[in-house]
């Protein structure tokens, strides 16, 4: 498995702009020794000059990293009702991953309704080498497992599968460990870890389909109590996972010195397990 640092951790809370210059951001990940770093919207998106991305994308290469994934459209992260509409016009956020030189982009489904735009999207997309992967989220059609594989069935495209979620199983209470990962495994297309822990009284709450709101607390990657991610490396590498192992966790970091900081530790946490 490769490591790849999501931009996210240098977001804003309204994941829109950036809280930290990218070039700053991208030291950090090339110091740490980390692959790639996975695009948001809040960095290079179907909003940023091509001109622009084209400069990031020279500028990730000369750091020595690649782009893992791209979110071209803030309202996929946002996960609001605008989330899905980047599949009725997926043409800007090919045009973003072929920028970046990235063959993954990350879409949301909200409902069944948005199934063939999805399918109509995955095959314009097919057309220029580009895959699509929909994250295991709360409140989209991706939430349990056997909704989860009946959407794939019913996509039925090659190039479309999904970005594996631990955290976001644990919230739809759902198995994250070897039985699911196994079901899942055809479609796995990326990796995607953030550490919660389930409270009836913590301070963060989620909005689920499959199960109301859930409460849980936000922990540090490497702290007991979450995320067993013991299992979840255990259940990777009997699938013989070797894609992007992606560090997703919503941190807000503001300086050069803690976003280096971070971005080692999840490394020196994730490298244990390798």
């Amino acid at each position: 498995m490769q490591l790849s640092v999501s931009v996210r951790i240098i977001e804003s809370s309204c994941k829109t702009k950036l809280n930290l210059p990218m070039d700053r951001f991208l030291k950090a990940v090339s110091d740490s020794g980390a692959a790639a770093v996975c695009m948001r919207a809040s960095a290079a998106g179907v909003k940023s000059y091509s001109e622009y991305r084209i400069g990031l994308c020279q500028s990730i290469e000369e750091a020595g990293l690649v782009v893992s994934m791209v979110t071209a459209d803030s309202d996929v992260p946002l996960n609001n009702d605008r989330g899905p509409m980047s599949l009725q016009n997926i043409g800007p956020s090919l045009d973003v991953a072929e920028s970046l030189n990235c063959d993954l982009i990350r879409v949301c489904l909200k409902t069944k309704a948005d199934i063939k735009a999805a399918q109509k999207a995955t095959d314009e997309a097919a057309e220029r080498g580009i895959r699509l992967a929909h994250q295991l989220h709360t409140a989209t059609i991706f939430e349990e497992v056997d909704q989860v594989l009946s959407v794939l069935k019913k996509i039925n495209r090659e190039n479309f599968g999904i970005i594996y979620e631990p955290a976001n199983l644990m919230v739809n209470g759902q198995s994250y460990a070897t039985d699911t990962v196994e079901r899942l495994a055809p479609h796995i297309m990326n990796v995607y870890v953030q550490n919660h822990r389930l409270n009836p009284e913590g301070g963060d709450s989620l909005e689920t389909y499959c199960r109301g709101e859930v409460r849980f607390d936000h922990l540090p990657l490497w702290e007991e109590g979450g995320v067993d991610f013991g299992e979840v490396f255990k259940a990777l590498k009997k699938i013989g996972y070797d894609g992007y192992f992606t560090i997703h966790q919503a941190q807000g970091i503001r300086t050069p010195e803690d976003a280096a900081k971070y971005i080692n530790r999840c490394q020196e946490f994730v490298a244990q397990y390798q």
